[in-house]
């Protein structure tokens, strides 16, 4: 299993896990254009998607997807209200495959578990993506880490997780009104990089062996900060070999294989 990320931040998030035969994409919230130009620049013909795995309807996480369901065949999984959500804003095009928050379900050889997260979003979702032997979790958007999403994430092998903003750097944004703040650091918000640390003192173990942080704030979070403040909790819990990553918004990662 591999997975690498496409883009992540504000402007637009997506990434693709290879499962055994399958390739699946999560979220299409880049244009059409730069889903297709990116997955080809990583060897990844769009074409060869089996599914399109969406976690909620936020712009920056659909965006592309009417104009690439237009050119690709690939049916898009996600939950009754968000596929009624985003047909009733027009989107429509494509075979869709309804689940609901918390099963599990199969789509060839990757064996995908849902798990509901605290998004304000209708009814917005986290995804555990595995073959039997390896998982890949992916949980971005987030708003705070729950009891369940822990029990979800543990003894995985990669994980792809939000770390969107540093506290302080939030509280002394001078251009971001106090009601955004409250929103963006609330419990339906997003994660800081201090709540991705008590999650990751919860679930490291010895078999992960990759984290990458998406979703960095362009003005309330830095790479170095992220990275620096996650080792340091890691390498405290005993965890040295796990390798740290930012996702990017303006291009791809590599591939991170578990």
């Amino acid at each position: 299993m591999r997975f690498a990320v496409l883009g992540s931040g504000s402007g637009g998030n997506s990434a693709v896990v290879e499962c055994g035969s399958m390739r699946l994409m999560l979220d299409a919230g880049l244009s059409a254009k730069q889903l297709a130009t990116r997955m080809q620049s990583i060897g990844v013909d769009p074409a060869s998607l089996n599914g399109i795995l969406l976690t909620h309807e936020h712009g920056d996480h659909i965006k592309g997807l009417e104009v690439f369901l237009r050119k690709y065949q690939v049916p898009v999984y996600a939950t009754a209200l968000t596929k009624k959500f985003l047909h009733d804003a027009g989107i429509k095009s494509g075979t869709w495959k309804i689940f609901e928050a918390g099963c599990e379900f199969q789509i060839g050889d990757a064996v995908v578990t849902s798990f509901a997260v605290q998004h304000d979003a209708v009814d917005p979702v986290g995804f555990v993506i595995g073959d039997g032997r390896k998982k890949i979790g992916l949980a971005s958007d987030m708003g705070h880490v729950t009891r369940s999403v822990t029990e979800r994430l543990r003894q995985l092998d990669g994980l792809f997780v939000e770390a969107n903003y540093d506290k302080d750097l939030l509280d002394a944004d001078s251009r971001r009104p106090w009601s955004t703040k409250q929103r963006i650091s609330s419990q339906h918000g997003h994660l800081s990089n201090d709540q991705v640390a008590d999650l990751l003192r919860d679930i490291a173990h010895p078999q992960l062996n990759h984290v990458v942080f998406g979703h960095l704030s362009s003005d309330c979070n830095r790479e170095d900060l992220v990275i620096s403040h996650l080792r340091n909790c890691l390498d405290a819990l005993g965890h040295p070999h796990i390798g740290l990553h930012c996702a990017e918004q303006n291009q791809p990662t590599d591939w991170f294989a578990v």
